[in-house]
């Protein structure tokens, strides 16, 4: 269940907020762009990663004036007033001291504040932010492009490709960021906030900052150029930079969610996250039967149901001559995960090369990478690409990505290159090769 949405005002606006957690630290976040802190709760992955502050920290969000839930003003406010809404918050909230955090836009709020009220703020942290407009937008054209998206298209989601394009391919992230949209801003307001952050440079302010300050950026960041934390880094005194891989804008989406989370964690308490065995490096390999539809269909209920028996069988005893662990089932098929790729690999052309002799052929792929495990399952993008790279393979092949050849390199298993290929719902291209068998 989302937080209580309160309000706190400021003059005599209304500022809606939300308070959650009971750490013995305050971390307020500043609002991005636009913001609506009751949609925040209905994305699994931001909901996560918001709870996942809570359980260090007493957290505060809100709403900035003329956006989400709280008042629409006649005209949208500077950083100044900004500052005003943000200490509003915090003394409704009963934190005298907190640690502003603040993304993308407003980390330029979080930096000032920081720089004006150091008194009130613990520590400072910026992520995927900037201290001129220009790492965001950084030509008339493109300035002018992101107007003219608000005027025709806002409300339709499609921004997330920019946002946060790992998630591209997936219809429930553009709904949810095109009600973020929708609830966050109506297109006039958007356009006014666009012309106010145009104007920003908080450049002059940066050597002033004296609280602590943990910078952080994703190196492939589409909406702000990484050199916009570079930038923030070296211009606040003792700033401690982190540069992480990723192409996602928002913090709470991409690979590295969490680690996100822990660096922030591990600045303010000075104490690492317990380190949970949920994440493991892992070597996952899927199966089917090629052409199973029209086999079924040939052979009738009984003798498939026979037949598909035999499979499984063959796949199990295979598994565990190379320490294989079934995951489940997939009709036809199967998903394994192994701690050594050259095992699931072996396992792999075994069971590709016996199942033969029961009249059948399978295709297989296998991928190795950081997997999510639980009792029953398996998960992660490790486990979509190798879905992927199975989806590849031809009859009796056994395909396998370039993270596997690298990982099995003097085990005599010998590849055929099969070039880069794209992975449908899996960013950029990846080099996928064929076992010689």
């Amino acid at each position: 269940m989302q937080p209580v949405t309160r309000y706190a005002k400021s003059g005599d606006v209304h500022i809606a907020y939300q308070v959650f957690g009971d750490g013995p630290i305050n971390l307020i976040l500043a609002p991005y762009f636009v913001s609506n802190i009751e949609v925040y709760w209905e994305h699994p992955a931001v909901a996560r990663w918001l709870l996942r502050l809570a359980s260090f920290a007493r957290v505060a969000v809100f709403d900035k004036r003329g956006t989400g839930m709280s008042d629409r003003v006649p005209e949208l406010p500077g950083l100044d007033q900004r500052m005003d809404d943000l200490r509003a918050v915090m003394d409704a909230a009963n934190m005298q001291e907190a640690a502003p955090l603040g993304a993308s836009e407003g980390a330029s709020l979080a930096a000032l504040f920081a720089a004006t009220y150091p008194a009130r703020s613990r520590a400072l942290i910026l992520y995927g932010g900037f201290a001129q407009f220009s790492s965001w937008l950084p030509t008339e054209k493109a300035f002018a492009d992101f107007l003219a998206y608000i005027d025709q298209f806002w409300g339709s989601g499609a921004s997330s490709a920019v946002f946060f394009p790992s998630l591209a391919d997936d219809p429930a992230g553009e709904q949810w960021m095109g009600r973020f949209e929708r609830l966050g801003a109506s297109p006039a307001a958007a356009t006014a906030l666009m012309h106010m952050n145009s104007q920003i440079d908080i450049s002059n302010i940066l050597p002033t900052i004296r609280v602590p300050t943990l910078v952080m950026h994703r190196t492939g960041d589409k909406a702000i150029n990484v050199e916009g934390g570079r930038y923030l880094a070296e211009h606040i005194p003792g700033a401690r930079y982190i540069e992480l891989p990723g192409i996602d804008h928002p913090p709470f989406f991409g690979d590295n969610a969490d680690l996100i989370a822990d660096a922030i964690e591990e600045f303010l308490t000075g104490a690492q996250a317990p380190i949970m065995v949920d994440r493991v490096l892992a070597t996952v390999l899927f199966t089917d039967i090629v052409g199973s539809t029209e086999k079924a269909a040939a052979l009738g209920d009984r003798r498939w149901r026979d037949l598909l028996d035999a499979h499984h069988a063959t796949i199990r005893r295979n598994l565990d001559r190379f320490r294989g662990r079934e995951v489940k089932t997939t009709g036809d098929g199967i998903l394994a995960a192994f701690d050594g790729p050259a095992r699931g690999v072996r396992c792999a052309c075994a069971i590709a090369d016996e199942v033969r002799s029961l009249g059948i052929e399978i295709r297989a792929g296998l991928h190795t990478g950081e997997c999510e495990i639980s009792d029953a399952d398996v998960g992660g993008i490790a486990v979509h690409i190798g879905a992927r790279v199975a989806a590849l393979a031809g009859a009796g092949e056994v395909l396998v990505s370039n993270t596997v050849k690298e990982l099995v390199a003097g085990s005599a298993l010998r590849f055929d290159d099969r070039g880069n290929q794209s992975l449908k719902g899996v960013p950029g291209e990846w080099r996928i090769f064929a076992v010689g068998r």
